[in-house]
C-alpha cells in the first residue's frame, strides 16, 4: 500500500488545478485576467481531518461524472457516436418547442447520415415534469424497444429521458419505488441502463453531468427525484450553437441554477460529517457533501456565473459570455453531482408546486400554459437569507463566496477583516445586489406569497431529506428546530 500523500503534496495537486489549468483557455495558456483563486491552504484546512472517524459518520467521497464533449457544432458527431455504440434503435426526447428548433434538426441529420440507424421521436416532454408526464414518457419508451436514449433540450427532457431508460430497463417497477425517500422508496439501482447521451440547449441544469432527475409531485404540492450515478448519461454533448435560440428569460433562469449549483454545493457539509458511512460503497449516494475535487468545479463556476450571467442577460448575442456560461453549467454539474445541493434547492421545491395551487405566478418571457415559477428563479428567491443563515457554520466558505461577488479575493483586506459574524449580512446583500441587477422578483411578495403560506411551505421542504441534510447549520430538520429554521428562511425572503 502506498505511503499517504502529505500536506505539500496534496498542496501542490490543489494549487496545480486552480492555476495550471484555466477551463476557459486550456492547459498551460497565459492570461492577463484572473479568477481569484482561493488559496490552497484555505482549500485543504476543511478536509484536514483524520480518516479514522467515530462512530457511523463517512470517510470517503467518490467523484463520477459523465463524458464530456464542448465545441460548436458537435451536436453533428452524434449520429456517429450512437453508430459506434452499435444502437439498434435511438429513442429521441425533446419538447414541442426545442422541436422546432435548429438543434433538434441538427440532431436528426446527423442520424440520418448513417445508414441502418432507426430512431423515433417522442416531443411531449413538458416543462418542470410531473408524475403524469414521466409516466406518459416511460410508457412510450417502453413499448418502443429502444436500445439507446438520445435527449435533446433544457434539464427536463434530460430528466425525462433518464427516467424513461430507468423505467424501460425495470419495466415492472412503480415510479415511487425509485424516487427518493422519504417520499418514495429509494430503492437502489442494481441494473445497467441503456446508453443515454444528453444534448443540453440551456445553460443551466448541469443534467448532462449527474445522476439525478427532477419532477413535480403535484399530489403533493412539492418537486423531488431520483439520484442515483446509474442515471448519468454516458456522454454529454454541450454545443455552443444550442444556446442561440434561448429567450433571454430562459437564459437567465437557467444561469441562475447554476449559481444555486456553485454556491449550494461548495457550502455543503463536508463529505466525513454526512451520516450513516454506507455499510457497502455501492450505497454511497451521489450526494455526498462537499470534497476537495467538488470544491474546483463549484467555485470555478460561480465565479464565471458570476462574471458572464449579466453579460448574456445584456446582450444575448454575446457569444463568448453564452459559451462561458454552457461551461460553467457543466463545471457546476460536476460539482453538485458530487457533493449535492442543500437549503435553496430544497426549499425551491415547494415554492414551484404550491405555485400552481397558490399564487398562480407566471414568469415573464415563458411560452408555456399555466403559471410557472421557473426552477432558477425558485432556486434563487430564498439565496440571500439562506447563505446569511449558513454564513456562520463555515466563515471561510462563505467569505470565499463574497469575494466571487466583490471581484476580489478572499484575503484582500477588505474582505479579510470582515468579522466571521458579519460574513452572512455581507453576503445576503452581495446576493440580492447581484439578483437585482438580473431582475429577478424581489422575494416571494414578489410572486405571489404572502405570510400565510410560510407553514405550508416549510411543510412541503421537510421532505426534501437527500438536499437538507446536506445544510450546514440546520441541525435535526425534522426536529422543531428544523421547522423554526426553515420558517425564519422563507420568512426573511419575502422582500428585500
Amino acid at each position: 500500500m502506498p505511503p499517504p500523500a502529505s500536506r505539500t503534496s496534496i498542496l501542490r495537486l490543489i494549487n496545480a488545478s486552480q492555476h495550471g489549468f484555466c477551463p476557459c483557455h486550456g492547459a498551460g495558456v497565459s492570461h492577463n485576467h484572473h479568477h481569484n483563486p482561493v488559496s490552497a491552504s484555505t482549500q485543504l484546512r476543511r478536509f484536514a481531518t483524520p480518516v479514522q472517524l467515530p462512530g457511523d459518520k463517512e470517510y470517503a467521497f467518490e467523484v463520477a461524472a459523465s463524458n464530456l464533449r464542448f465545441g460548436e457544432g458537435v451536436t453533428a458527431e452524434v449520429g456517429m457516436d450512437l453508430k459506434n455504440m452499435k444502437a439498434r434503435k435511438v429513442g429521441v426526447f425533446t419538447d414541442p418547442n426545442v422541436a422546432k428548433l435548429t438543434a433538434m434538426n441538427n440532431t436528426l441529420a446527423s442520424l440520418e447520415s448513417q445508414t441502418d440507424l432507426p430512431y423515433e421521436v417522442y416531443d411531449r416532454v413538458i416543462s418542470e415534469p410531473t408524475e403524469a408526464s414521466w409516466r406518459d414518457a416511460i410508457t412510450w419508451a417502453r413499448s418502443h424497444d429502444i436500445s439507446h436514449f438520445l435527449a435533446v433540450g433544457g434539464g427536463s427532457v434530460i430528466d425525462t429521458a433518464k427516467a424513461a431508460n430507468l423505467f424501460t430497463v425495470y419495466g415492472d417497477a412503480d415510479l415511487m419505488d425509485f424516487i427518493n425517500a422519504p417520499i418514495g422508496k429509494g430503492l437502489p439501482i442494481t441494473e445497467n441502463l441503456r446508453p443515454l447521451i444528453a444534448i443540453p440547449t440551456t445553460a443551466g441544469t448541469g443534467s448532462e453531468t449527474t445522476g439525478t432527475a427532477i419532477l413535480d409531485i403535484t399530489s403533493r404540492n412539492f418537486k423531488t427525484g431520483i439520484a442515483n450515478r446509474a442515471l448519468k448519461p454516458v456522454l454529454g454533448i454541450v454545443d455552443t450553437l444550442n444556446t442561440d435560440t434561448c429567450p433571454t428569460a430562459v437564459h437567465i433562469s437557467a444561469g441562475l441554477d447554476v449559481l444555486g449549483h456553485s454556491l449550494e454545493s461548495y457550502t455543503a457539509i463536508p463529505y466525513y460529517e454526512r451520516m450513516p458511512r454506507p455499510a457497502n460503497p455501492t450505497l454511497r449516494p451521489a450526494y455526498q457533501g462537499s470534497n476537495p475535487v467538488s470544491d474546483v468545479f463549484s467555485l470555478w463556476a460561480l465565479k464565471t456565473c458570476v462574471k458572464y450571467l449579466p453579460r448574456v442577460a445584456k446582450n444575448p448575442d454575446d457569444r463568448e459570455a453564452k459559451r462561458q456560461m454552457l461551461l460553467a453549467s457543466s463545471f457546476a454539474g460536476i460539482g453538485f453531482g458530487n457533493a449535492g445541493v442543500h437549503l435553496c434547492h430544497g426549499i425551491s421545491y415547494p415554492i414551484s408546486g404550491l405555485n400552481k395551487k397558490g399564487p398562480k405566478y407566471k414568469h415573464p418571457g415563458y411560452v408555456v400554459d399555466g403559471p410557472i415559477i421557473p426552477h432558477g428563479i425558485s432556486v434563487v428567491l430564498t439565496a440571500p437569507a439562506v447563505f446569511e443563515f449558513t454564513a456562520p457554520s463555515s466563515a471561510d466558505r462563505h467569505r470565499d463566496a463574497l469575494a466571487v461577488f466583490r471581484d476580489t479575493v478572499p484575503s484582500d483586506y477588505a474582505i479579510s477583516h470582515i468579522p466571521d459574524h458579519e460574513i452572512g449580512a455581507h453576503l445576503f446583500e452581495a446576493i440580492a445586489g447581484f439578483l437585482d441587477g438580473l431582475g429577478v422578483p424581489r422575494g416571494l411578495k414578489a410572486v405571489g406569497y404572502t405570510h400565510s403560506d410560510i407553514n405550508a411551505l416549510v411543510t412541503g421542504t421537510l421532505p426534501q431529506r437527500r438536499v437538507l441534510d446536506l445544510a450546514p447549520g440546520i441541525g435535526d430538520v425534522a426536529g422543531a428546530d428544523g421547522r423554526e429554521h426553515l420558517a425564519r428562511i422563507i420568512e426573511r425572503s419575502m422582500e428585500y
